[in-house]
């Protein structure tokens, strides 16, 4: 996964996630926050760039205190392939396991795909 933190990037993402509202709204409002100063200390990841499959929106490693708050490790979605969500979510650190955490996103499958992962690893969602 590539940490977007060009100005010109965000902005490019930007223009493209509005094109598919309302299922990029969850992702859409961080790319904005982050593109005018990131007061929240989020960060943006794609798998590639320009041509992503898959956005994920996080906050910052560094800024978690407690591993057990998943509500403060909100992370939201907006993918292209279900493929890549499924890679995203079982083959790399992006989506850190060792705490919990809220995924958030507005397509479907999203909710199936998360089960399939989790349960292929013995957690619980």
């Amino acid at each position: 996964m590539q940490i977007l933190r060009c100005p010109a990037q965000l902005q490019l993402l930007e223009e493209t996630l509005r094109k598919s509202l309302p299922a990029t709204l969850p992702v859409l409002g961080t790319v904005m926050t982050v593109a005018r100063g990131n007061p929240a200390a989020h960060e943006v990841l794609v798998d590639s760039w320009p041509h992503f499959s898959v956005v994920l929106t996080r906050l910052r490693p560094e800024e978690h205190k407690d591993p057990r708050d998943y509500y403060i490790n909100q992370q939201a979605v907006f993918y292209r392939d279900e493929r890549a969500l499924q890679a995203l979510l079982g083959g790399t650190e992006a989506v850190s396991r060792a705490r919990a955490f809220q995924i958030m996103g507005m397509q479907e499958g999203l909710d199936e795909a998360v089960r399939e992962v989790a349960g292929a690893r013995g957690l619980q969602v």
